[in-house]
């Protein structure tokens, strides 16, 4: 049977059945209560003063807020600006700041209290409507609980509700919005980060694209300046062939306005003419030999701004004691500086000097644009100066223009020195005759390297260091000269592509340095040809001239169809140069011809450039700039004997040459002394060590 409810559950029941009591509305206002209708118009009228001090207090702080909301979004935009990808956990942080910023603003502010306002008046749920809810579901889940809940539950759970409710924050209509959306963000926060960065992806890549080409259009405006500035510089040509003749003083300063005004590609072609100076008139020689020594610098804030592009540093937080506007030496294709920079040695930082070379900004573009104003210059003159037999001699100059340039390109690829250097540096290290600066790091347009103290110019050494006996000194500095080229050639087959005065110092020891590693040259492959083009030069052998030349062109196989024509052009080469073939007189002859005579010969292989030319052939780049290095070795050698007899400058070859095999060995043996010396003691230790003990039975002996 059902039970009968109880007098508790009965009591329960009328409790949850006891209506929820509606609003009191306002009273309306009686003459019988003036005290409380006053009291209420002071509570009113304090009410609304302190809403006027508080809006007036907001009002004030309005501006920064709204600049603090500004504020908020800043890093955001740097953040969805930027190129890089964003990340889940950074668009959170930097949302959640401006969301904070938004509730912190007065106009938020503003909304909590209308909210207040319309919840007082019961237009919006407010906090009794709300408690009476849950007063009414609570007890009517009491009522309808199929069992007994005790008293006791349904007291301590209206004592928590007040707990928890103990301290009621309302928020506003603006707060909910705010919280709503920022839900929302966080709930496609990956999936926007997703299309942030695609959108990133798609905007910068289009925008590489456009950017690339407006560098590229950018370039041919340069490039049309670069131009535009050397063809106007060969306006001195005119003037140059209008001189008189013999006036080598004019045409020298006719020749120097033209290569400055043109630019780093003719001051290179300077620098190369300089290099055969001997083979000059002495005027057109000195104004040349300027180019090779020193050309104007660039300008600092190119210097400063080349640093900072290799490096993300401004010079002065490299370096220490760096002056962009006084190079230690400038030249075509950059300029040198001194500077020091922390090095820690063993533990222990010092302060060391170091040399930073420096390119010069767009040489790339000066080379390419000096080899097509030259080649406009060609092909111009075919008109105003129209004759069938110029044609094939302007295409092959133009032609061999061409690989003259490509062989000064490689001297402005800056990492590519810094290789070739670091070899040689470590090839040289333990020789006692010649070394190579050691490269400390390279960039496309710096290489930062090793300073040698106290080194001069070898054309300058004997003047610089004042040695008892200036000639000995000489022949000396020559014979080193000699040993460092022979070591080059035979032992790593690989020669310096420019080693004129300029780029061989010389330090207090007398010990040569080697600088300036932008063009080197390959033997490997080469030496049988170049050796027969340089004995062939040397002698005066047609036949074996024009084999050789035949073997370095770019056609061989049409060349040596047209030999004939070829030994016969070179047959006049030599005649009018009244260069002598060598026979079995031939020590005697280089004897009474003596250095100038020697430097005569190596003119040949000057002239063989212009014999191709006219006969419309091309050498081969490799060769041609080898072809250069020599002249300028045998230029630089010969300029060290200056006023030596003759018997002692060929005493001096023959001994140097004869005996380098020996002095090579004896070079590596003093340099490596310590090393050697080291190796035998510790032989000798093992040897003595490792030697059988006497036994002890056997007899001693007396």
């Amino acid at each position: 049977m059902p039970q009968t409810p109880t007098p508790r559950k009965k009591k329960n029941v009328r409790a949850a059945e006891k209506p929820v009591p509606a609003p009191v509305p306002p009273r309306a206002r009686t003459d019988d209560e003036p005290a409380s209708t006053l009291s209420a118009v002071r509570s009113g009228g304090s009410k609304l003063l302190r809403g006027v001090k508080d809006l007036a207090k907001q009002t004030v702080q309005l501006p920064g807020s709204t600049a603090k909301v500004a504020a908020a979004f800043v890093p955001l935009t740097r953040l969805l600006g930027g190129p890089a990808h964003i990340q889940d956990q950074q668009l959170s942080v930097e949302l959640d700041k401006i969301f904070a910023a938004l509730y912190g603003h007065p106009l938020t502010e503003q909304t909590r209290r209308f909210t207040t306002y319309l919840r007082a008046r019961n237009v919006l749920p407010n906090e009794s409507s709300t408690e009476s809810l849950i007063r009414y579901v609570v007890n009517e889940s009491v009522a309808r609980s199929p069992l007994p809940v005790p008293q006791q539950i349904v007291d301590e759970f209206w004592t928590f509700f007040h707990e928890l409710l103990a301290d009621p924050e309302l928020r506003g209509l603006a707060d909910l919005g705010l919280d709503i959306t920022r839900l929302l963000l966080k709930t496609y926060e990956p999936l926007l980060v997703e299309v942030i960065n695609e959108l990133k992806d798609i905007y910068y890549s289009n925008q590489d694209r456009l950017d690339l080409l407006l560098r590229r259009v950018q370039v041919v405006r340069s490039d049309l300046k670069i131009i535009r500035r050397q063809i106007k510089a060969l306006r001195y040509i005119r003037p140059f062939f209008q001189a008189d003749p013999k006036d080598f003083a004019a045409q020298a300063q006719i020749v120097a306005k033209m290569v400055r005004e043109f630019g780093p590609f003719f001051i290179k072609m300077a620098q190369v003419a300089a290099a055969t100076s001997n083979f000059l008139p002495d005027e057109i020689a000195r104004e040349l030999a300027v180019f090779q020594e020193d050309v104007p610098p660039m300008s600092a804030e190119e210097a400063r701004s080349a640093l900072m592009d290799s490096f993300g540093r401004p010079s002065e937080e490299i370096y220490f004691g760096f002056d962009a506007e006084h190079p230690l030496k400038s030249g075509s294709i950059g300029s040198v500086y001194l500077a020091k920079k922390p090095v820690v040695i063993d533990g222990v930082e010092h302060l060391v000097p170091v040399i930073v070379k420096i390119g010069r900004h767009n040489l790339d573009r000066e080379f390419l644009m000096g080899k097509t104003s030259i080649g406009l210059m060609l092909v111009s003159s075919q008109y105003w100066a129209p004759h069938g037999k110029l044609t094939p001699f302007l295409k092959a100059m133009t032609d061999q223009i061409d690989g003259f340039v490509e062989g000064f390109r490689n001297e402005l690829q800056f990492e590519r020195e810094a290789q070739v250097q670091s070899s040689f540096s470590r090839r040289a290290q333990n020789s006692l005759i010649w070394r190579v600066p050691e490269v400390y790091r390279a960039t496309e347009r710096v290489i930062e390297m090793e300073y040698v103290e106290g080194a001069v110019n070898i054309s300058r050494a004997a003047q610089h260091f004042k040695p008892r006996d200036r000639a000995a000194y000489q022949r000396d500095l020559a014979k080193k000269f000699l040993f460092t080229i022979l070591s080059q050639i035979f032992v790593y087959q690989e020669v310096h592509g420019d080693l004129h005065p300029g780029n061989v110092m010389v330090d207090k020891a007398g010990r040569l340095h080697l600088i300036d590693w932008g063009n080197t040259i390959q033997l490997a492959g080469k030496m049988v040809p170049v050796l027969n083009y340089l004995k062939g030069a040397l002698v005066a052998n047609p036949d074996l001239m024009t084999d050789a030349l035949i073997a370095i062109c770019t056609d061989p196989e049409a060349a040596r169809a047209r030999r004939g024509e070829i030994r016969a052009a070179l047959v006049r080469t030599l005649h009018k140069k009244s260069i002598k073939p060598l026979s079995y007189d031939f020590a005697w002859m280089l004897y009474t011809e003596g250095p100038q005579g020697w430097l005569t010969r190596a003119n040949t292989l000057l002239h063989l450039m212009s014999n191709t030319q006219q006969l419309g052939l091309v050498v081969r780049g490799e060769y041609l700039h080898l072809s250069r290095s020599f002249v300028a070795m045998i230029a630089t050698l010969g300029s060290l004997y200056e006023g030596v007899p003759r018997r002692r400058v060929v005493a001096d070859i023959l001994i140097t040459v004869n005996t380098f095999p020996a002095r090579l060995l004896q070079d590596f043996l003093r340099s490596n002394r310590s090393d050697i010396r080291q190796a035998v003691t510790a032989l000798a230790r093992r040897a003595v060590f490792a030697a059988p003990k006497a036994s002890p039975t056997s007899p001693s002996i007396a």
